[in-house]
């Protein structure tokens, strides 16, 4: 295949074009689900005992299509790990529908695990948007591709009465309504890969790095460079899970403190919408600051924001609105900051050789982790209440002013 810089610049605006369809697409298909997975655990078994499970099942499944999709897309391509990791997300939202018909818990719970498998795809679609483009434009890929989920994220929640009502139409049970449009949008997200992914962004950026002339060094330059690429992968690996650890942490409690300040759903509501707005609305921007200013100097400030976040929210009076929207926007926004500057650092590191794989595993450690402060946080709220967990959740977001550092030492 012949290939050189101009097909190589064509071919990512194609790219991302494509991906920006399908995040549309799959980000409502994944809001949508998530809208009513645990009032759906909860109709079925008649207490909310176990409705926080579905979030575990579809993190674990997420962790798991991260191996999978990454494996997949190293071995053939993008373009069908994407596709088939939207696919398998269909196929758990069909399975979804077909336990609420049949009223079984244990048909729900597996396939909320393949239903997960869309989230993974979803997050791993940012690297594809970052394989062809130049160093010093990845992160703005990334964001591009980031931001996309957001348009989707915001109609699919909306449509969740419109679709319960159709289910009802249909015979199914209403709270099933918006699987019907996560299994239509993720098969709609698989198409549109399948069939406009082309060229394959990872494929084509190997066929870019065959033409070049190798580098030179020999053995121990090649020792200096693999050591170099798994320093970059752990520190990077390092800002997106405590970014994510933090995030997540500090997210799942807000709404029960709310709640427990006398506040309604209806506030919560206000505060997680603002929280999710504020993860992906600024990606444009934070891709810019990351090309400019460096993956450093933005890591060090997800760190920062974060801190600030948890102190606002751990001293907000009485669970004021108002601050706590506030405390829960600047945590999106650490979050954000987080995620693109540390894609980044993974991508201008590892090899293309090799780096699917080395994302995937990547994603895994995120879900992972999200999924563990998680859990842990209702733990800490319950022992020492939600002030103890922001402000240490402030704590923790700290270290990554060091890891930050230690990046900017290794470029």
């Amino acid at each position: 295949m012949a290939v050189d810089a101009a097909s190589a610049e064509a071919a990512q605006r194609r790219v991302l074009t494509v991906l920006v369809v399908s995040q549309v697409l799959s980000g409502a298909g994944l809001a949508a689900g998530i809208t009513v997975g645990a009032l759906l655990a909860q109709d079925m078994l008649g207490t909310a005992g176990l409705a926080g499970l579905p979030t575990a099942l579809f993190t674990a499944g997420s962790a798991l299509a991260a191996i999978a999709v990454s494996r997949l897309s190293e071995a053939r391509g993008r373009r069908p790990g994407l596709a088939v990791g939207y696919a398998t997300g269909a196929v758990g939202s069909a399975g979804v529908i077909a336990a609420a018909v049949a009223h079984s818990p244990v048909l729900l719970f597996a396939a909320l695990l393949v239903y997960g498998a869309g989230t993974a795809t979803n997050l791993q679609a940012r690297y594809a948007g970052a394989d062809l483009a130049a160093p010093t434009h990845r992160a703005r890929a990334v964001s591009t591709v980031l931001v996309a989920t957001t348009l989707g994220g915001i109609v699919g929640p909306n449509l969740a009465a419109p679709t319960g009502s159709l289910a009802v139409g249909l015979g199914v049970p209403r709270l099933a309504g918006p699987f019907l449009l996560a299994g239509v949008a993720y098969t709609a997200a698989a198409a549109v890969l399948a069939v406009w992914l082309r060229p394959d962004p990872l494929l084509l950026a190997r066929a870019l790095g065959a033409a070049r002339p190798a580098g030179a060094g020999g053995a121990s330059g090649a020792v200096e460079r693999a050591a170099g690429v798994r320093g970059a992968v752990v520190l990077g690996a390092l800002v997106m899970v405590l970014t994510q650890v933090v995030m997540v942490a500090v997210m799942t409690m807000t709404p029960v403190h709310l709640h427990d300040m006398g506040h309604g759903t209806s506030a919560a509501g206000l505060v997680i919408a603002i929280h999710v707005g504020a993860m992906y609305l600024p990606s444009p921007l934070t891709g810019r600051l990351v090309d400019r200013y460096g993956r450093a100097a933005v890591a060090a400030a997800s760190g920062a924001t974060l801190l600030t976040a948890g102190v606002l929210a751990a001293f907000a009076p009485g669970g004021s609105v108002p601050l706590l929207a506030l405390a829960l926007a600047l945590l999106g926004l650490g979050w954000n900051l987080g995620l693109v500057s540390g894609t980044a650092i993974i991508t201008d590191a590892v090899p293309l050789a090799t780096r699917a794989r080395t994302q995937g595993m990547v994603d895994v450690a995120i879900a992972v982790s999200g999924a563990a402060g998680g859990l842990a946080s209702g733990a800490v709220v319950d022992l020492a209440g939600y002030p103890v967990l922001a402000l240490g959740g402030g704590i923790v977001a700290l270290a990554l002013l060091p890891a930050a550092a230690a990046t900017a030492r290794a470029r």
